[in-house]
């Protein structure tokens, strides 16, 4: 029987069973946003979460459902920076501001909204949400957290990441090889070559390259990285994702085994 890894699938008896052998909790940060023409909205939590179901199936352990509200860049309609969602009267703000790719992905021109984008909270708010999440995880019977998705999520999560293995008892770490300037790893980059051979390997139903221009001098929206329509292949996806399984596999179990050793 091919058994569900996914946390929202299991019965409690599954669930505890997989925990007494790993008691690992994947967390795929997720968004949805602009991942160019080509590739779903829901590209990042896609990614980590198919990731983390290989993983799991190869070590233990239980992949959470994604996050999809993350924090992220932002500029106001006065060009000015902010960091949460309220005005300064405690009002929610009129969906005006922009946030992520909609100023990363238009560098010669004014901030625009992408369609679908719909993600953005601020630090205040991420952070409580993660330290609920940490929290809860712990009560369940977890000792290890691995996250991993959008960038600008698992870079808060690697900030505060020895804060919180201190506070919660907790070990965490997300899923980058100390080099990957062959750009074979996971997540490295939007909606490039790198993001686009994941999808492919991991999801290729939802990825639609006829949606891109095939005119090499029309570079696609809002999408950073090696050109996707040159560079990606479901192989490189492959190869990316054997590469990180096989570093990650190690230190997982090299973390497991750290905790049935006698204090």
């Amino acid at each position: 029987m091919n058994e569900s890894v996914r946390y929202a699938e299991i019965t409690p008896a599954v669930f505890k069973r997989r925990i007494a052998s790993a008691p690992i909790a994947y967390l795929p940060m997720g968004t949805l946003e602009w991942h160019g023409e080509h590739l779903p909205l829901g590209s990042d939590g896609l990614q980590a979460a198919g990731f983390f179901e290989r993983l799991a199936k190869r070590i233990g352990g239980v992949v959470l459902p994604m996050i999809f509200l993350g924090p992220d860049m932002t500029s106001g309609p006065d060009g000015i920076a902010g960091n949460n969602c309220r005005d300064k009267d405690g009002r929610v703000r009129s969906g005006d501001e922009f946030y992520g790719m909609d100023i990363l992905g238009h560098p010669e021109g004014a901030p625009a909204k992408l369609t679908g984008s719909a993600y953005w909270v601020g630090d205040v708010f991420f952070m409580g949400l993660l330290e609920n999440i940490l929290f809860q995880l712990k009560r369940a019977g977890f000792k290890i957290v691995v996250a991993h998705g959008h960038g600008p999520s698992i870079h808060f999560f690697n900030r505060n990441r020895e804060r919180w293995e201190n506070e919660f008892g907790l070990r965490l770490t997300a899923c980058y090889r100390e080099d990957e300037s062959d750009g074979l790893g996971l997540q490295g980059d939007h909606a490039g070559a790198n993001e686009t051979s994941c999808m492919m390997n991991f999801y290729p139903d939802l990825v639609h390259m006829e949606n891109l221009d095939p005119d090499p001098d029309a570079w696609p929206l809002a999408v950073h990285g090696q050109d996707p329509r040159v560079h990606a292949s479901a192989e490189r996806g492959r190869k990316s994702e054997e590469l990180i399984l096989g570093v990650y596999e190690k230190k997982l179990r090299g973390w497991l085994d750290d905790l049935t050793q006698p204090e």
